[in-house]
């Protein structure tokens, strides 16, 4: 972990002025040579920023300004695991910026060695052979679930697992790709009981879960559960921005995953996730692909999770791509889905299902998003319903023509799952609503981490 002592936040006139002048290279093995002084000046600008006013439920009240305010002191290089978790640690909840440079593994130890699932494992006793002779449905039945000598072996496992790639980021934290190339791999990464947060311009990718968890009850037939989401917003996690990242399976999609009692042996779950009563989120600009579930707003029907009133999340700007279901699938929350791009290929390893899920005490306002599917994909299987009442769909275009998405759904449902006009409000902390025909074009270049050390937006 190596400390920078950053610039104080300049006005762009005043950035001009200083990127004339001379910077030091930065201590990494990875630096260029000679430093751009105008491309430090630009990535300066970019981990200073704050969330825009009005952009998204995350600008309400205070906003969201994440670690801007950090001293020299509490600015952080990081390329590897150890020295991620200790930028994490030091300092606290004090204002921070971390910037990552390349690829951080997170199934590594303290020295950096690979971890194996066989690594976690060892000495717990537990056997993929042994565990589906002992679970299969035909054996064990499926009235119950798993349990006894391999379920705690599998759960000690998992634990290991868990205990390497869970990390938790503080508040008033801003972590940031130091180039468009900067990741996070096989990580599982919480905002837990924090405020204040800004994670930008990361490619997150494939939080694999070593040890799905098989639960015979789960469903008609049984199902795989992995546990592990690529970033959980939760208990109570409020004012964060997600701007600028790619989130994704690849190159370890599910597809590729073996077959077990006839369901496929899943290992991701969630890639974006907002429950048990977190609260104004914004998600801009990112880049989602080669996923399946992935965004889960509220985790459960009950009111147990303080989720009423709460949940509220704005989405704007994004692409998805190849992804299967859940963009958003919303409980309680009132969510503001706009000007994203919905793409779908006919050759996709990642079977479509559905886009918009209206759950229990739901409020999803769509307005001005572009889809563009294969023809055979019925518009009617854009939105989903989970016991839902209402939904507000506006100005959305499937394939270059404006489509009524909830009349559509409503045509093909049945009478019992009929969905209102959700009239209850109506977002108004939004920048700038394109029309949606223009969504794919404008979005073509614009999302993922796109910020080289020439640039901020």
């Amino acid at each position: 972990m190596r400390h920078k002592k950053p610039l104080t936040p300049v006005s762009l006139a005043a950035a001009l002025a200083v990127s004339l002048l001379a910077a030091p290279v930065p201590a990494f093995a990875t630096a260029a040579p000679q430093a751009d002084p105008t491309a430090q000046t630009a990535r300066q600008l970019l981990e200073r920023q704050v969330l825009p006013e009005n952009d998204g439920w995350a600008a309400a009240g205070a906003g969201t300004t994440g670690g801007s305010a950090a001293g020299p002191d509490r600015v952080y290089d990081v390329s590897s695991r150890s020295e991620l978790l200790a930028a994490f640690s030091s300092g606290g909840t004090d204002p921070k910026i971390i910037r990552i440079h390349g690829d951080i593994a997170a199934n590594t130890d303290a020295n950096g060695a690979p971890l194996s699932c066989e690594d976690y494992a060892a000495g717990t006793g537990y056997s993929l052979a042994q565990y589906l002779y002992d679970f299969d449905p035909a054996r064990y039945g499926t009235t119950r679930e798993p349990e006894g000598p391999q379920e705690t072996a599998r759960r000690a496992a998992a634990a290991q697992q868990a205990a390497t790639i869970r990390w938790d980021i503080p508040s008033n934290t801003t972590i940031v790709g130091a180039g468009p190339d900067s990741s996070i791999t096989g990580a599982a990464l919480r905002i837990n009981r924090a405020e204040n947060v800004i994670f930008r311009n990361l490619t997150v990718r494939d939080a694999a879960d070593c040890f799905p968890a098989w639960d015979p009850t789960d469903g008609a037939t049984g199902n795989w559960n992995s546990e592990y989401d690529l970033l959980q917003i939760i208990n109570g996690s409020t004012r964060v921005w997600v701007d600028h990242n790619h989130f994704t399976d690849a190159p370890n999609l599910d597809s590729a995953q073996p077959t077990y009692f006839g369901r496929p042996h899943q290992v991701h779950d969630g890639a974006v996730d907002v429950t048990n009563g977190s609260d104004l989120v914004t998600m801009s600009y990112n880049r989602f692909s080669e996923h399946d579930k992935l965004l889960l707003i509220g985790s459960t029907d009950s009111t147990t999770r303080g989720d009423v009133g709460k949940l509220r999340v704005t989405i704007h700007h994004n692409v998805f791509q190849n992804v299967g279901q859940r963009a958003p699938r919303v409980r309680y929350g009132q969510v503001d889905v706009y000007n994203n791009h919905f793409r779908t290929s006919a050759d996709s390893e990642v079977p479509y299902g559905y886009t918009f899920g209206a759950g229990v005490e739901s409020h999803l306002y769509a307005e001005a998003n572009a889809f563009t599917i294969p023809v055979d994909v019925p518009v009617s299987s854009i939105i989903a319903y989970f016991k839902g009442k209402v939904i507000a769909t506006s100005g959305n275009a499937v394939n270059g023509k404006v489509v009524d998405l909830r009349a559509a759904y409503n045509a093909e449902a049945p009478a019992d799952r009929q969905l209102g006009s959700d009239d209850s409000w109506r977002p108004v902390l939004r920048t700038q609503v394109n029309a949606a025909q223009a969504i794919p074009a404008l979005l073509a270049d614009a999302v993922g981490p796109v910020f080289t050390a020439g640039e901020a937006n």
